[in-house]
Parts: C-alpha cells; sequence; structure tokens
C-alpha cells in the first residue's frame, strides 16, 4: 500500500511512500533524451523529454514506481487491487501495458492537460512485463504546478478524476476516498469549543484536541484522510530547505512500521521508501525504511542528451553523524 501526495509552493514538490512487505530491489534511474523506449505495441519512441525516479529496471527497461519529467510532469503508479480492471486491444488507439504508461506519458507530455489528451486515446492492457512479474492493478497521481488528476482503469472504462485535495492512496475508488472527507470536515488545527451541551463546562485539556477522531490505523482510507488534514493544514516557509523537510515530515504522518501490518506469518508491511521530487528542479529526494537520511539525484547533472539509463542503488544504510566525533576518538 502506499501514499502519494503534492505540494506546492514557490516549487512543485511530488512524492510518496511505498509500502510494501518485500523491495524488487529498485534503483534510482535518469533516463536520457535519447534512450529508446520499444513499447510492446511495436511503436518506438527514439527521443523524448528525460525523466527521473525510483524504477525496477530488468532488461534495460525502467519499470518506474514514480518519476518526474525535465517539464515537471510527475506521476505516481499505487495498488489498486481489486478494482483495477484493463481493456483489450483496439485498432486506432494507443495500446499500452500498464507498466509503459507512466514514461510513455512523462516522455511526450509537458503538463497534466496533454496527459489528460493523450489518456482519452490510450487503452491500458493487461499484458505481463514477462512471466516471472504478474501485472500490477494500479491507478495513477498525475500532477504539475496548476493542476493534479487521478487516473483510474475500472469496469466502467476510463475515469479521470480531478485531484483537488492532491493526495492517493489505494482503496477504494477515489471517488469514494474524496466522498469520505465529508465525515470528518468537524475536524481543525484550532482548539475546539464546547459544542456539546451548554449545560455542560467542558473545556480542553491538551492541546492539539481539535483533530479528535484523526483517523490513525494504517488503513489506505484512514491514510487518505490522515494525510489531507496534514497537507491542508500544513505550514511552512518557502524556502527549498523548509519545504523538502516539511514534506518528508508529511509523509512521516503516513509511514507503516515494520510489525505493525501482518502480511503472513513473518512478514510484515512497511514503507520501504519515501520519495520528494521538487519537480521545477528535476531533483529526486529520497529516504528508507533503514536510512532516515534525505538522498538526492539531480537529474540535470547527467547527460540528458545520452542513450543510457543513469542508474543509482538506493542507500539502505544508515547514515549517523556524530557531532562530537573528535572527542569520541580520544
Amino acid at each position: 500500500m502506499c501514499t502519494a501526495l503534492t505540494f506546492t509552493k514557490k516549487h512543485m514538490y511530488f512524492g510518496r511512500t511505498l509500502d510494501n512487505d518485500f523491495s524488487y530491489g529498485e534503483e534510482i534511474a535518469v533516463t536520457p533524451r535519447n534512450y529508446l523506449f520499444r513499447f510492446r505495441n511495436g511503436e518506438r519512441m527514439e527521443t523524448h523529454f528525460a525523466m527521473v525516479g525510483m524504477a525496477f529496471i530488468p532488461d534495460d527497461f525502467p519499470l518506474y514506481y514514480d518519476a518526474v519529467n525535465e517539464k515537471g510532469l510527475c506521476i505516481a503508479g499505487l495498488n489498486f487491487v481489486g478494482n483495477a480492471v484493463y481493456g483489450k486491444n483496439r485498432g486506432g488507439k494507443c495500446n499500452l501495458a500498464q507498466f509503459e504508461l507512466i514514461p510513455y506519458l512523462l516522455g511526450c507530455c509537458v503538463s497534466v492537460k496533454e496527459a489528460v489528451k493523450k489518456l482519452k486515446n490510450i487503452i491500458i492492457n493487461d499484458e505481463p512485463y514477462n512471466q516471472s512479474l504478474p501485472v500490477a492493478q494500479l491507478h495513477w497521481l498525475i500532477a504539475d504546478k496548476d493542476r493534479a488528476v487521478t487516473i483510474e482503469y475500472v469496469k466502467e472504462g476510463l475515469k479521470i478524476h480531478d485531484n483537488t485535495v492532491g493526495v492517493l492512496t489505494n482503496n477504494p475508488p477515489f471517488e469514494i476516498q474524496l466522498h469520505h472527507l465529508n465525515d470528518f470536515m468537524g475536524l481543525s488545527a484550532e482548539q475546539p469549543k464546547n459544542m456539546f451541551s451548554s449545560k455542560l463546562k467542558l473545556k480542553p485539556y491538551s492541546r492539539g484536541m481539535g483533530a479528535i477522531g484523526l483517523p490513525g490505523d494504517l488503513s489506505s482510507q484512514s491514510r487518505f484522510i490522515r494525510a489531507a488534514f496534514m497537507k491542508s493544514n500544513s505550514v511552512c516557509a518557502d524556502t527549498e530547505g523548509d519545504c523538502l523537510n516539511q514534506f518528508f515530515h508529511l509523509l512521516g504522518s503516513v509511514e507503516q512500521q515494520r510489525g505493525c501490518c501482518i502480511v503472513k506469518e513473518g512478514v510484515f508491511e512497511y514503507t520501504v521508501y519515501s520519495s520528494c521530487v521538487d519537480a521545477n528542479k528535476g531533483i529526486y529526494y529520497y529516504t528508507t525504511y533503514e536510512n532516515h537520511s534525505i538522498s538526492a539525484i539531480d537529474m540535470n547533472r547527467e547527460n540528458l542528451n545520452g542513450k543510457t539509463i543513469a542508474r543509482y542503488p538506493v542507500l539502505r544504510k544508515e547514515q549517523i553523524t556524530i557531532q562530537n566525533e573528535k572527542s569520541i576518538l580520544r
């Protein structure tokens, strides 16, 4: 399970948690403009926009989990198990496997508006990457500095939802996630007033009581409510450091600790990594469950006119700064 969100100050930030019970061995991948994408429909994309993101890369093809292109368009794919229904290939349409959607849209679109226009001619099919990688059931958050949308392929067909909250989790479908916010409209970042009864002398006994009732469990619907509340009430300065710090704190409100969600005996779901991309600069930041230090890959430090994917391993070992190291070495 996962949570994705957008956050805009002077720059636009986009990122997600990836929650799972294992890792595929993902890497940070910078795909340059001249890397050759060969799609299953026979189409070849020889030149395209450069992109950076987290990906599993079998056979030198980047299976992006989340990424941004050089124009600031961002996409993340989140599990949508039980509700994702892909289509069948049709003549006259752009037929894509679900794992091809992110590189295809990031390769040729500069904005959400362009991506939405493209999507209306796209059929997502259920072709697996290979026999050892089952078809992922996903829905997607697509965002730029001006707009965010949720894309879902369900039994009724393609659904494109304007996502004014800028948050997406897993199930249920986005319309239901959004509607459920109505149940929590009484929550507030301010201290509550006694609305219970004028006959009773009730008063707050702690800070933060305006948010009593905010869900704290790990279910996808509760994470949606919690992330939406945290983001909507978030306050930080405009500097890049402050925004980056705040973004990871927002993701921290929905991260999963190993042991709290049992998948099967001895196996637990946890937050494998959290990411934040500065869409204006093309810098991909991330932390992992094992490493709280923020690591970064700047796509503009690579040869974006090249043909080869630049691949960086995920840094998983905790990095601790010992401030009084000199005295310790004595």
